[in-house]
């Protein structure tokens, strides 16, 4: 009857068996997700995939369609995975063509981005992550001049300052963060005029309420600045265990 109802022959009923299945359900993480404050813009869901992993779409579709069943949102949904390079993406996805075909799951390979030189900032600094050490002196050193040149904020100029230094030691494990600060130019950080308010505010804090309550409530406006955990830490002289607990109790 069922395949009467859709339209095709009753004899294909001994080709199947029929069961109802109990799906197990399995936690799942997804790696970044983009909510939007109306309902007229997309919801974004984001996967970084940097090996091979046959199984990462349908994790990817059962994630997205498991948060849209327990939120609800009105929103329409987009995907979209980010490989290094084309070769890593060897996951099939017969089970869902016309997702790819419309274009609401799409493919990026950071190595097909083009020259780091003629591309946007943000792009430039994520394509840093797959360059190889040689490239990514040079084009570090590149990222610093035009983030400097380029981006107006200062708050602004320490986050992304933050990013390249981040992949920088990602990508150097042998040298400290000193070393990697020194080489590529970061120490100027602690120069700039945000970091020395930052500063200024937890040392004008301590000596109303204590040098080292005053450096623990300089740990809110220093990570509001941008600044890292690990350099907060070394700027104020405490434990990077204390600057987490100070952030902590932070107000949001």
């Amino acid at each position: 009857m069922f395949f009467e109802l859709i339209g095709n022959s009753p004899d294909l009923t001994a080709n199947y068996q029929f069961s109802s299945v109990e799906i197990k359900q399995t936690a799942f993480r997804i790696d970044g997700v983009f909510i939007p404050q109306t309902q007229e813009q997309p919801i974004y869901f984001v996967e970084v995939q940097f090996q091979e992993d046959l199984g990462i779409y349908s994790r990817l579709f059962s994630e997205v369609h498991l948060y849209l069943r327990q939120n609800q949102p009105e929103n329409n949904w987009l995907a979209v995975v980010i490989y290094p390079s084309r070769n890593i993406d060897t996951a099939s996805t017969n089970h869902y063509s016309e997702s790819f075909a419309s274009g609401r799951v799409t493919c990026i390979y950071l190595d097909e981005l083009g020259e780091s030189a003629s591309l946007p900032i943000g792009i430039a600094t994520i394509k840093l992550v797959i360059e190889n050490e040689k490239q990514a002196i040079d084009q570090a050193r590149e990222l610093i001049t035009r983030t400097n040149q380029e981006v107006a904020s200062v708050t602004q100029q320490q986050q992304l300052l933050q990013i390249i230094e981040t992949i920088l030691i990602y990508k150097f494990p042998r040298m400290n963060i000193e070393e990697i600060q020194e080489m590529f130019g970061l120490s100027e950080l602690k120069q700039t005029r945000v970091y020395q308010q930052a500063f200024a505010e937890g040392e004008q804090k301590g000596k109303q309420e204590g040098r080292q309550e005053g450096k623990l409530l300089a740990v809110a406006p220093m990570l509001a600045a941008g600044l890292s955990m690990e350099q907060i830490a070394q700027a104020l002289g405490l434990s990077v265990e204390d600057v987490r607990k100070a952030a902590q109790k932070s107000p949001q």
